[in-house]
């Protein structure tokens, strides 16, 4: 039984990240982009959140800078994209191979060639005083780090934002028709930019989670892929805030599952059980990718005079 619950907690501690950057996603497809460059936003996200802790101590001040950073690193990617009505899926991929690699570089000077890792202190946890000592779900829910808070009151405000306001509906209508929008008076250059800019935040705010709340550490590569998973967790959820929040539990509880089968197991190679999360992903692709297209408008440049 302590067994099946320290896989529980350890899933909602796992899905938290996932959650950010799908969140980041969500609100970009929703406006019509399609942003494949969500691993490369968290990798810089995730070094600049660490940085900024380490030199200041401060884990909120570095989830904030992290978050600038991603927005940062992303305006290129909605210039090229808005502004000059560039390939999607080229500098998403761009976004990926330059924000890692920076993120190496500067890590790299700061703290130089050696292989002694800096650590730092993590953001400590908040219990509710009463719900914390509810047996089971009291643990689980109620006595977590506040961004694990953050992250689910931001999935239920987005799902009320998208289904029950006039701001979410005219939001939801540049991704599906921005011709159409634009005839409406919606200012649709002006709401692709503000999306990209949530998604730059959400996703840097995802990657800075890792290495202020998560591990108090930083090193290369330690985003591993979740910005794909996001991407799939998206789809899964058909592109609804409580539809993400499933599959971003469910990606996290795979993860969870792959790290306690490499500490349990012996005489297996630990690369047959870190596949799980990307099998799982495969998987659920496979089954519906196909039947979900999601906005329509996705991925397409739009220009002002296009009909």
């Amino acid at each position: 039984m302590s067994w099946i619950t320290s896989l529980i907690l350890a899933s909602v501690r796992m899905a938290v990240p996932l959650l950010f950057i799908a969140l980041a996603e969500l609100y970009s497809e929703r406006a019509g982009m399609v942003n494949i460059g969500l691993e490369g936003l968290a990798a810089i996200g995730s070094l600049v959140g660490f940085l900024v802790c380490f030199i200041t101590g401060s884990t909120w001040l570095g989830i904030l800078c992290g978050a600038l950073a991603g927005i940062a690193v992303n305006m290129i990617y909605a210039v090229a994209t808005i502004s000059l009505c560039a390939d999607h899926t080229v500098y998403g991929m761009a976004m990926n191979i330059f924000a890692p690699a920076l993120a190496a570089f500067i890590y790299r000077v700061y703290f130089g060639a050696g292989s002694d890792l800096s650590q730092i202190t993590l953001m400590r946890g908040i219990g509710i005083p009463g719900l914390k000592d509810i047996p089971f779900f009291g643990n689980l829910l109620f006595n977590q780090t506040p961004m694990v808070y953050i992250a689910f009151a931001l999935a239920i405000f987005t799902s009320i934002f998208f289904n029950k306001t006039r701001a979410g509906l005219n939001y939801k209508a540049v991704g599906e028709h921005p011709q159409a929008a634009a005839t409406l008076g919606i200012p649709v250059v002006r709401i692709k930019y503000l999306s990209c800019v949530i998604c730059g935040a959400l996703s840097g705010i995802g990657g800075a989670y890792l290495t202020t709340c998560y591990s108090n550490t930083y090193s290369q590569g330690n985003i591993a892929g979740r910005g794909f998973i996001a991407l799939a967790a998206v789809i899964f959820g058909r592109w609804t805030g409580g539809g993400v929040v499933a599959a971003c539990l469910f990606f996290g509880f795979c993860d969870a599952l792959q790290i306690r089968l490499q500490v349990g197991s012996s005489g297996v190679p630990y690369q047959f059980f870190q596949m799980i999360p990307y099998l799982a992903t495969i998987i659920v692709l496979t089954a519906i990718g196909s039947k979900q297209a999601g906005p329509k408008a996705n991925g397409k440049p739009y220009r002002r005079e296009q009909r």
